[in-house]
């Protein structure tokens, strides 16, 4: 039998069960910390060498030069037109939808004049240059490919560099066909901290990039969570979660399967059911227990559903809408009649799935929205990554000579009130002394 909680809103510690199974400890693992600060303090320090020492201990491969493990656009139009046609159609459709629903993300500069002549406005550009991490090797990622590529292009940034391992040499031909459909610029064939390090610091060979973006194993998590402030990233990201919500006449089959989609990823991952619907529970749970044994990954699948998952009843849809909002879920599915209707009552979520026939796995590949989602209730205050995480805003501020004059008088009286002379006294000398216009 298959362990998963069954809880109940009407029970008297539904409240603490729920915190303890939402709960994640994110506590840092000191002796990776440690690793990992030694491996970027290397890489800052030596570079190049640094890089090629823990490519060769890490992941067997052996180079002279940095420049042996970079691979040419024609390595990556090599494995796109190498793949089975169904494959390299799936992967240009993708993100054909993923780029068309990024560009309308895209923020544009804008100005305003005020009475005096004073121009206010806020300059939008997009970064210089980024870094993507893809793990490498047996592990495939493609579509991680395209949505963290995807979003930086169409926010128009000069160079997206993409480093990923290849462990005893092998090279997964669907992620380079992804970075060629993607448009990346430069490929690495480097992992781990080393490669998080090289995009940060920049190396001999490797460009320094200003945010780099991706997923990772606990290394590339630390090696990011150690150079924010250097660079910018994209996120620490948690395990993966589901929440669904479900009135209890959609197929339990399907229900089933969606918590699968979130708890194969892996141990830690979360899924969870919101319904009023008793029976319908019950009915949930007998086809996790039909359809586990089928799944590849079912040991994960069950380890997850053990560890976080849960199976809730609550009194109402309304009821299930506010604990919604308490979880902050990354995925959230609404398998309800009218989804529109509860939707509007969803305030913190990652992602929102309407109506019986819209899956988490659609979001995941191929519907067009960024699949890099917060997760560990940080959707209360983060959102999607997307074109708007590409581009930066410098604000602008052309103060006319009548309006220095009277912004002049507030900045004094502020500054004054700060006790910042020199403040004052720079505001103030442009009220006093007007410089003669040329004619």
């Amino acid at each position: 039998m298959v362990e998963i909680a069954r809880l109940s809103t009407s029970q008297r510690d539904f409240g603490e069960r729920l915190a303890a199974l939402t709960a994640f400890d994110a506590a840092f693992d000191e002796r990776i910390e440690r690793a990992v600060a030694a491996i970027c303090d290397d890489v800052r320090a030596r570079g190049d060498a640094a890089v090629l020492e823990y490519t060769d201990r890490f992941d067997g491969v052996k180079a002279a030069r940095i420049i042996e493990l970079e691979l040419p656009r024609s390595a990556l139009e090599k494995a796109r037109s190498g793949l089975a046609r169904v494959q390299r159609d799936a992967l240009e459709q993708a993100a054909a939808r993923i780029r068309n629903f990024h560009v309308r993300q895209r923020a544009k500069s804008w100005q305003f004049t005020e009475a005096d002549g004073t121009t206010l406005g806020q300059r939008v550009v997009p970064i210089d240059r980024a870094g993507l991490y893809v793990p490498g090797g047996k592990a495939a990622y493609p579509s991680s490919v395209l949505m963290n590529a995807l979003p930086a292009k169409v926010a128009g940034v000069a160079e997206l560099i993409l480093t990923v391992p290849t462990p005893s040499g092998e090279r997964n031909p669907l992620v380079l066909a992804a970075a060629a459909i993607a448009g990346v610029d430069r490929v690495f064939t480097i992992g781990g901290a080393q490669a998080i390090a090289a995009l940060a610091y920049g190396t001999q060979t490797i460009p320094p990039v200003d945010k780099i973006v991706g997923p990772g194993n606990a290394y590339v998590a630390a090696a990011k969570r150690r150079v924010f402030g250097t660079v910018g990233i994209d996120m620490i990201a948690g395990p993966s979660e589901i929440l669904v919500i479900c009135d209890g006449t959609t197929d339990p089959d399907w229900i089933a399967m969606d918590l699968f989609s979130q708890a194969e990823h892996d141990e830690s991952a979360q899924a969870m059911l919101l319904s009023p619907d008793a029976d319908f529970i019950e009915r949930v749970g007998k086809s996790i227990e039909k359809l586990l044994a089928g799944m590849s990954r079912r040991d994960v699948i069950a380890a997850s559903l053990a560890r976080r998952g849960a199976l809730i009843k609550v009194k109402s849809l309304e009821e299930a809408c506010d604990i919604a909002n308490r979880i902050a879920p990354e995925h959230l599915e609404i398998s309800v009649a009218n989804p529109s209707k509860w939707s509007r009552r969803i305030r913190h979520a990652g992602a929102i799935f309407l109506g019986r026939y819209t899956s988490e796995a659609l979001g995941d590949y191929c519907a067009g929205p960024n699949h890099v989602l917060p997760t560990s209730r940080t959707a209360r205050f983060s959102s999607p990554l997307g074109v708007y995480d590409f581009q930066k805003r410098s604000s602008i501020i052309s103060v006319s000579r009548k309006g220095a004059q009277k912004l002049g008088r507030l900045a004094v009286t502020l500054a004054q009130g700060e006790g910042l002379q020199a403040h004052a006294r720079s505001a103030e000398l442009r009220m006093s002394k007007p410089l003669k216009e040329k004619p």
